[in-house]
């Protein structure tokens, strides 16, 4: 596979100079074994940039992004990306002690999940946004829960949030899968590389959705989420 990576498009990122905020996931792999960062350039898109779609979609979850790209992004690029798959960029062991049940780990330090069947062994994984540190429009913190949980329900495409928009309500949270109160894993256009949320937990619209219609189940044995610091 061939990575289109163009001198006029892009260039190697200098690390001191960098325009965009430490915050960003991409930039924690800048530094680590088996990963060179780009910047991109104003007209670089990941199609442009990535023509392969199966090494597109690596990318796009080890930077844990689902939006656009914008000039002066920061892009960690695998150094093997041709000869990898999405599994073995994991930040999850691919085999845990078995809860027997499906679980869903949500790594909020590596901004990202892991889907576990019962026997333990890690089935998929992909990027999350979980809560800020500060929301202005309540006045407080709104950091996603932390500890064990079970999810509780669950909806389609239309759900919706009963509290966000303040005041208003009808914020979309397609495929929501509820775990503590009001809080909830669900599908997002804006999966930004860093926190972003009033607490729930963002996924790229295809991992919520096969998680709410192929992995979560509900009743006796419902899936367990646990979700980490």
């Amino acid at each position: 596979m061939k990575i289109i990576v163009s001198a006029v498009i892009v260039t190697l990122l200098i690390f001191s100079n960098t325009s965009f905020a430490s915050r960003y996931y991409s930039k924690q792999l800048c530094s680590k074994p088996g990963y060179f960062c780009i910047k991109a350039k104003r007209g670089d898109s990941w199609s442009s940039l990535f023509p392969n779609s199966e090494g597109r979609e690596i990318v796009r979850r080890v930077n844990r992004i689902n939006l656009s790209l914008q000039p002066g992004m920061t892009i960690a690029i695998p150094t093997n990306l041709g000869d990898t798959d999405l599994l073995q960029v994991a930040p999850f062991a691919h085999q845990i002690a078995p809860f027997g049940r499906t679980t869903i780990i949500v790594d909020l330090s590596d901004h990202a999940f892991g889907a576990y069947d019962a026997m333990g062994t890690l089935v998929h994984w992909g990027p999350v946004s979980g809560g800020q540190g500060w929301c202005p429009d309540i006045g407080s913190s709104c950091r996603s829960p932390m500890g064990n949980f079970y999810v509780i329900s669950r909806g389609g495409p239309g759900c919706v949030s009963s509290k966000f928009p303040i005041g208003e309500g009808g914020a979309p949270m397609p495929y929501c899968m509820f775990f503590h109160g009001g809080y909830a894993l669900h599908a997002s256009p804006s999966v930004p590389g860093y926190h972003a949320s009033h607490g729930c937990i963002r996924l790229f619209y295809e991992d919520a959705e096969w998680l709410n219609r192929e992995f979560v189940e509900l009743g006796h044995n419902r899936t367990k989420v646990i979700v980490r610091p």
